[in-house]
């Protein structure tokens, strides 16, 4: 550089050789070992029969070649951001930290550059580029900052989405002793033949959510959903009767099918979806990063997002419960046979169960986004930075982010997976992948067989082609969701193969 006293930085031209060579050894033995780490995690997961763990870890890939690309852009165009010269009173509003004495002014132009101990350019150095007045729109440290920002907040959500279903997932896993003793009941055939009438108000589900608080009272019954979720959120007598309730809804009369097996198929099936960052959180981040103006406190308030919504996630899960045991105590008394609750659509928000896997992902994409960029700020500008804000609310966004994480692990998610198979459809998640593959083959015989016999008993035939048709279509819908008329029989007919 000319003038100031800096020293000329050094080119590739003028650098030792077994300097690049190290650099890129290490580089390329980082890149190789992760690659081959993600390969041999990859096999695994297809030796297990794990194929939407699998498809969960494609996301990965998907995500980490994304952030390479935004990489490659933010090396691209670098220099051209930071030669780009703007007036510098455009550079002087909505500034995270406020500008120091006039004096110092001229090495700080960078957007969340260190105002203490760091000079990046000197005033030589941007009087050279810019003319006077102007200053670059980005400086060059202030953009490797931000491109370590997108990475460690990539990092981040991955490893706490993998985190709330590990811990979730054994949570769920402690209910399959409830599925084992169900399957030892069934098996009994003296119990199975025993006819008996339930009375409908003594049945501990129905006393747990209709004879307790808000029986007469809309509200309480809402301040009731809010608070159980704290608490004993999935019991002995609602896995045994939602589980029974999607039996015979979606595989009558089956009562071996591994309820269990199921749900938590179905929740890694929707594990690939909640890892990704999808294009609405990149525009949630680019938004709060333009709010992120000194003195507005936006990441302390952005905080309680989260956080709220997951409580009113929970909330509603709790009620679409109260609401199955609602419909079945306003309408009987006693019942012949064991208490059935009807799975409906009309319990979730929207009519769509879905809607609540999207709350999920926002929730831990934001709290992800919130812990990224402490831990950003406390390694890049430190503690003490002004970016970082004031004690006072560091330490409540910290405590918001602990509380949001074990919470949605321990009650949400173990919620979500039970509570959202209570919807009029199930998902493809009830076939195993060789089940999916018989199927199939056995629907192309039996349109073969009708080609080849178009007269011979032509209505079994074709109402069992339809039937396993509209099954094997469910499946392949974005939806992956299958209706219960046209996939009920079939399910009944491989749940040997599921248990």
């Amino acid at each position: 550089m000319a003038g100031g006293g800096a020293e000329e930085e050094t080119t590739l031209e003028y650098t030792p050789t077994w300097v690049v060579a190290v650099v890129c050894t290490v580089i390329v033995a980082i890149s190789l070992s992760v690659e081959r780490l993600l390969h041999f995690l990859g096999k695994y997961l297809k030796k297990k029969n794990q194929k939407p763990l699998f498809q969960a870890l494609q996301k990965v890939k998907e995500e980490l070649m994304l952030l390479g690309f935004i990489s490659l852009l933010l090396t691209v165009f670098q220099n051209m951001l930071t030669k780009f010269c703007v007036p510098k009173e455009v550079t002087s509003h909505l500034l995270p930290c406020k500008l120091p004495e006039e004096n110092h002014v001229t090495h700080n132009y960078g957007l969340w550059q260190r105002t203490i101990g760091r000079h990046l350019l000197s005033s030589e150095s941007s009087s050279s580029s810019c003319s006077n007045g102007k200053v670059p729109l980005l400086s060059l440290e202030a953009l490797h900052h931000l491109h370590i920002f997108i990475f460690v907040l990539a990092i981040v959500h991955v490893t706490f989405c993998v985190l709330t279903v590990v811990f979730g997932g054994a949570k769920i896993r402690q209910w399959k002793h409830w599925e084992d003793l169900i399957a030892k009941d069934d098996y009994n055939p003296e119990e199975a033949l025993k006819k008996k009438v339930t009375h409908v108000h003594e049945h501990a589900f129905i006393k747990d959510h209709f004879l307790g608080i808000g029986k007469n009272s809309a509200l309480l019954g809402w301040v009731h959903s809010f608070f159980k979720q704290f608490y004993a959120s999935v019991t002995k007598s609602d896995y045994m009767t939602l589980r029974l309730g999607f039996i015979m809804t979606h595989c009558r009369g089956n009562r071996k099918f591994n309820f269990h097996k199921y749900m938590v198929r179905a929740l890694e099936d929707d594990f690939k979806r909640v890892v990704g960052i999808s294009w609405y959180l990149w525009i949630f981040v680019v938004v709060f990063l333009l709010l992120n103006v000194d003195g507005w406190h936006t990441y302390f308030w952005i905080a309680f997002i989260p956080f709220i919504l997951l409580l009113a996630v929970g909330m509603k899960l709790e009620h679409v419960i109260s609401q199955l045991a609602h419909e079945v105590a306003e309408k009987h008394v006693a019942i012949e046979g064991e208490l059935v609750v009807q799975p409906s659509d009309d319990h979730f928000w929207f009519h769509r169960p879905q809607i609540v896997l999207f709350l999920i992902h926002i929730i831990l994409f934001q709290n992800s986004f919130e812990i990224a960029f402490f831990f950003w700020i406390l390694f890049t500008y430190g503690f003490d930075s002004c970016i970082m804000g004031k004690v006072g609310y560091i330490i409540p966004r910290l405590i918001i982010g602990v509380i949001i994480q074990v919470l949605c692990s321990y009650s949400t998610l173990p919620l979500y997976a039970i509570v959202t198979q209570m919807g009029t459809h199930f998902k493809k998640a009830v076939f195993d992948e060789h089940v999916q593959a018989g199927l199939v083959g056995w629907a192309q015989k039996a349109r073969k067989g009708l080609k080849t016999t178009p007269a011979a008993n032509p209505n079994p035939n074709r109402g069992t082609t339809i039937q396993l048709g509209k099954v094997m279509r469910g499946s392949d819908n974005p939806k992956e969701e299958i209706g219960p008329t046209g996939g009920a029989s079939a399910a009944a007919a491989v749940t040997g193969e599921n248990k």
